[in-house]
């Protein structure tokens, strides 16, 4: 066979995923963030690290990246479905519910941060498209980073968490402008007619970004529906690539950004109610990709220039993180944040982010900056990216320190949340029985929110503003995603008893302390769902019998007060049963 029929990039596909294979689970087990883990070993093993030995050691060649072409192709992935994911966190109904965290704290950040450093950048005598650029970039933090790192502690759903992640939410919303302003200053920004230029590009782009919102918004939803009838998960998982790497293609074939995008697709299904089952579908995939992406940003650093420039770049990485730090402690103290979690929040977005190395790609292509001025920028974000674990650590040590000392109350703002809740009502199975405890709990003010494998009905009742979502609810992702290890109870109302047990099964495994009610058909199947761990079953075929049998005693002229005492007799020898 010759040369020409083999796999492109072969090589180093292998490599790439035999080093995921030991990486992930060691990252793991060793609690190391994974991005700086893969930004490490992409540094260790690309061109400019271990390839460079090629010529003494040959053997180098199997295990190293010393042609990036492949990589960085393949990579084009990681970066379409980061995005991806990025726009499919972001929802309306989240938004809102977080609006003064979003549209105040984050906004003043992404500006502030954003004309310090843009300053800064120009006062060095970086030309103004260049300082605006990287001061936009720069202000943006990591969320991949700072989310596990959130995660991990747990504290997602504490005022911090919430006004953390809420910036971030703000600084994604940002990513749309800053591609649009890279298309403007790109190629056309170098025209003679800069006016019709900047022009044309903001028309194109409102006129893309216009079209998807509205033609997709109407296709999207109705094909998921009809494709999610058929309830094959690969056949959800085929139709999600496509919407991705569609609406990827389409902004690219316009002359924007594939990750404009991506990110696009991902923004119309958070308003669906398939986004839970969307994110739990590309979970698997999404580490894979980003790995990727991350360790193809390692193998462009060349750790050489910390040598060459051995003051400047450590002062610019300190300087960096600082001054978004003051930025970001100042906002959320004044948002009502006690002085220690302020500071802790600081130094938590504190770095630079993943999405400066994809503006900082593409407006090198576009000759917007010299081959210097990138790799001096990657490596400062690298660096940030590095040392941010450490950093949290010791900015909730700090924090912790300065609240015991001035005794200032720990994280007493309240920030509303949509997503995560505390003491909420989660359904599985919305179908009568289910629908009828949804609207008990709305009548008495307690949120719930429900998950159901029939999509056409879910389509139905998100029309009528139920919190319904699709899904399985006997998949441990799908149950993370609606937040049952934080729920009061979970009401299990699915008339199959399979599935029924499966839930049930499900919910032990992942949340043993969360009260499971269970409706069940007969006598044997409640047996079976107290046996997989409910903690209260009603059969419905005997309670349907006592309900009647009481009926008839009422109707022969039973006191009652003695009919009650009889069923409730009944009811208690059957549960003994």
């Amino acid at each position: 066979m010759s040369e020409s029929h083999t796999l492109p990039f072969l090589r180093e596909a292998l490599v790439f995923l035999t080093l995921s294979g030991i990486l992930i689970p060691l990252l793991q087990r060793l609690r190391i963030n994974q991005i700086v883990g893969f930004l490490a070993v992409g540094v260790l093993l690309g061109a400019h690290g271990l390839a460079l030995w090629i010529d003494t050691f040959p053997w180098l060649a199997h295990i190293t990246f010393h042609e990036t072409e492949g990589v960085e192709q393949l990579a084009e992935l990681g970066v379409i479905f980061l995005m991806f994911m990025i726009g499919l966190e972001l929802s309306a109904e989240r938004l809102w519910a977080l609006r003064k965290w979003v549209f105040g704290a984050g906004t003043a950040q992404v500006l502030l941060s954003a004309a310090c450093i843009g300053l800064l950048a120009w006062a060095f005598g970086n030309r103004w498209p260049n300082a605006l650029v990287l001061g936009l970039v720069l202000a943006l933090s990591s969320t991949a980073v700072v989310v596990q790192l959130l995660t991990q502690r747990q504290a997602l759903g504490t005022p911090l968490g919430q006004a953390t992640f809420s910036v971030l939410m703000l600084q994604d919303l940002a990513v749309v402008p800053v591609l649009i302003l890279i298309d403007l200053l790109g190629p056309r920004g170098a025209g003679d007619d800069v006016g019709t230029a900047v022009g044309l590009t903001v028309l194109k782009s409102v006129l893309v970004v216009g079209l998807i919102g509205v033609f997709g918004r109407r296709l999207i939803q109705p094909l998921f529906r009809a494709f999610a009838q058929q309830r094959q998960p690969e056949v959800f998982m085929a139709l999600t690539l496509l919407i991705s790497m569609s609406m990827a293609g389409l902004t690219a074939a316009a002359g924007l950004s594939m990750a404009l995008g991506a990110f696009l697709a991902g923004l119309l299904l958070a308003e669906t109610e398939f986004r839970h089952e969307v994110e739990v579908t590309i979970e698997p995939f999404k580490g894979l990709l980003m790995g990727l992406f991350f360790m193809s940003v390692g193998m462009g650093i060349d750790v050489r220039a910390i040598l060459r420039d051995p003051v400047w770049l450590p002062l610019s990485v300190v300087g960096l993180i600082f001054l978004k730090a003051a930025i970001v402690t100042g906002l959320f103290r004044l948002g009502g944040l006690s002085w220690g979690r302020s500071i802790e929040g600081g130094f938590l977005l504190g770095q630079g982010g993943e999405f400066a190395f994809i503006v900082v790609g593409v407006a090198a292509t576009s000759g917007l900056m010299d081959r210097q001025t990138v790799q001096f920028i990657l490596l400062v974000v690298g660096l940030s990216l590095f040392v941010t674990p450490m950093l949290a650590r010791w900015g909730a040590m700090a924090g912790e320190a300065l609240d015991a000392r001035l005794r200032g109350p720990r994280d007493t703002t309240v920030v509303d949340e949509a997503q995560v809740s505390h003491g909420h009502v989660v359904i599985a199975g919305f179908g009568r029985v289910g629908r009828l405890a949804g609207d008990v709990l709305s009548r008495q003010g307690v949120p719930w929110i429900a998950v159901e494998h029939d999509a056409a009905r879910v389509a139905q009742w998100r029309g009528e503003g139920r919190p319904v979502y699709y899904g399985n609810a006997a998949r441990p992702e799908m149950l993370q995603k609606l937040h049952v290890d934080r729920a009061a109870v979970v009401m299990v109302t699915m008339d199959q008893p399979a599935a029924a047990l499966h839930a049930v099964q499900a919910l032990r495994s992942a949340c043993p302390h969360v009260p499971v009610v269970a409706r069940s058909r007969d006598e044997d199947h409640a047996r079976e769902l107290l046996e997989a761990g409910a903690t209260v079953v009603v059969p419905e075929a005997v309670e349907a019998g006592l309900q009647l049998t009481a009926s008839a005693l009422q109707a022969l002229g039973v006191p009652e007060a003695a009919v009650t005492h009889t069923i409730d007799l009944e009811r208690g020898a059957r549960k003994a049963m």
